[in-house]
Formats: structure tokens, C-alpha cells, sequence
């Protein structure tokens, strides 16, 4: 993970809330480290919620705050990807909730939550006790490509999207609302993160991340909800496929003239960052550097 200071303890604050449509609310990360924007959406007789929080503890407040907000309703919910902050609460959902993901989310949870497990327990003493007493939860409804959820006079699409941060994206949208969840396919002020961990685990594609982000363009939302940053316009979406584009180009120029790697991140970093100053995350370029190093057109 990136070696940068955590800004904040990665607790979920429930007193955030705030509604983005209607029936529909977001609990914003509020620009902290491993604080994913989470989502309660509802219809007339089901509540779905989307993302846990990292670990048992965050998740057991949004559980609360999911139920009170139900009001006798169905709960229902999904992850965008099995990445800790993001899915590792589901435990908490046992019993109360309905669990829904795509089948590479799950085959993902189940390869590699464990070593995820112990490399975000490596990241400091409040991210470990965040993730003390986590138990690794399979969904209970696990589909392919697409799933629509009705939760009463409204119809939520779960997709999953194929390998591109992870084996196992999904993007969750509200067609009547027109919003659209994408989890850590995009970040808002943020560069993008690139879990390339190598020999552990190099599934992002930066390739696929582009032609990804080509097809969530088109579909046309009106409201963006990163994994993490601010909740934006259609705009960021164009906004991260340009800054991935931008980062494979000048990448792959300085790879194919075999100039020393020290040199080439050391060049490209200073470019993306002069494009984007203002942005979070920096150390997450040298990953995308790695990764497009080992992809190929």
C-alpha cells in the first residue's frame, strides 16, 4: 500500500450522512485514508448498501444506521470490490443482510483476502485494530455479469466490469437517479490506485482501466461516487481515463527507448504531477508506472 501518512483514523462517520437523490444517501469519506464513500439506496421495500467500511467496528455502525434508515425495509448489500476497506466488515451484515457480488469479487475474496488481511494489519496500529477479529464473509448471491436488484419502484444495476483495479470490479448505478458507484475505478483528487504488488499480485490492467472508463462514459451518468474523493460530476470519469492515458503514453516512450527505470519514474512522476499538483496519493504513480511497464498494446 502507499507508504504516505494516513490522514485521519479510517473510521466511518455515520453524523456525515447526507442525501444525494431521492431515497438515496452517500456517508462521505471525507477525505480519509482507507474511508471508502458509502451508499444507502432505497426503494419502497428494500435498502441496499454499498460498501462496509474497513473491518467489523465501521461496519456495525453502517449496519445501525442502514436499519434505522430502513425502516422495516430489506436489507441488501454489495461491494464494489473485495479490497479491505471496501468489503471487509461484511460480517457484521450476516444474518441482517442480503450479500451480493459479482463471481471474480468473490473468487478474489477467497484467493486473496487473507494475505490482504495481513498486509493492511502491516499498515499501522489503527488500521490493525480496525481489522481485529475480521471474518472473511462469501456473498450469498453471486452473479456474472449483471444483476438487477429491485428494491421496490426502483431497479439498482449491479456490473461487473472485468479485470481493471481489480479481477473483480463492479460498478453499482441508479438509472432513475442517475448516479453511479464506481469504487476505486475512480478516485476524485486522488491518482489512481494501482494495487501492483509483484510477485503477489499484478492483476490491475491499466490497459482495461482505460477501456473500462470508455464504457462507463457512455453510459451517461449524472452524479459520480468514487471509491474515494469528493462526490462528482460525469466529468472525473474522463478526467481519471485521461490521466491513465497520459500515464501509459509517457510511460511506454520512455520504456521502448530502454531508458534506466530509475530515470523513467523519475520523469513520469514529475510530469503527473505537474499536470496534477493539487492531487493525493503520489506514491500510487510508481505503481502505474510498474504496471504499464508490464503491459503491452
Amino acid at each position: 500500500m502507499s507508504s504516505e501518512a494516513l490522514t485521519g483514523e479510517p473510521i466511518v462517520e455515520i453524523s456525515q450522512a447526507r442525501e444525494l437523490a431521492h431515497d438515496l444517501v452517500i456517508i462521505p469519506d471525507r477525505g480519509v485514508q482507507l474511508v471508502p464513500n458509502i451508499g444507502v439506496i432505497g426503494g419502497s421495500h428494500s435498502v441496499l448498501v454499498v460498501e462496509t467500511g474497513l473491518g467489523p467496528r465501521n461496519a456495525e455502525q453502517v449496519l445501525a444506521f442502514a436499519t434505522e434508515y430502513a425502516k422495516g425495509r430489506r436489507l441488501y448489500l454489495t461491494t464494489t470490490h473485495f479490497h479491505p476497506e471496501h468489503a471487509f466488515g461484511a460480517q457484521a451484515f450476516a444474518g441482517e443482510a442480503t450479500y451480493l457480488a459479482n463471481a471474480a469479487q468473490a473468487a478474489d475474496l477467497t484467493e486473496k483476502g487473507q494475505a490482504y488481511l495481513a498486509m493492511f494489519r502491516e499498515l499501522g496500529a489503527p488500521v490493525a485494530r480496525e481489522l481485529a477479529g475480521v471474518e472473511l464473509v462469501a456473498p450469498e448471491v453471486v452473479y456474472e455479469e449483471d444483476y438487477e436488484l429491485d428494491l421496490g419502484g426502483r431497479v439498482v444495476r449491479l456490473r461487473a466490469t472485468g479485470r481493471a483495479h481489480s479481477k473483480g470490479d463492479q460498478v453499482v448505478s441508479v438509472p432513475d437517479a442517475g448516479v453511479l458507484f464506481t469504487g476505486d475505478l475512480v478516485e476524485a483528487g486522488q491518482f489512481s490506485i494501482f494495487p501492483w504488488f509483484p510477485p503477489h499480485d499484478v492483476d490491475v490492467s491499466g490497459l482495461r482501466w482505460i477501456e473500462v472508463l470508455g464504457r462507463l462514459i457512455a453510459t451517461g451518468p449524472r452524479v459520480v461516487v468514487p471509491g474515494h474523493g469528493e462526490v462528482s460530476g460525469p466529468g472525473v470519469l474522463a478526467e481519471v481515463r485521461d490521466y491513465l492515458e497520459l500515464l501509459r503514453a509517457e510511460t511506454w516512450v520512455r520504456r521502448d527507448s530502454a531508458m534506466p527505470r530509475e530515470t523513467l519514474v523519475a520523469e513520469v512522476r514529475a510530469l503527473m504531477i505537474e499536470r496534477h499538483p493539487e492531487w493525493v496519493g503520489r506514491d500510487w504513480i510508481e505503481k502505474g508506472i510498474g504496471c504499464f511497464c508490464a503491459e503491452h498494446a
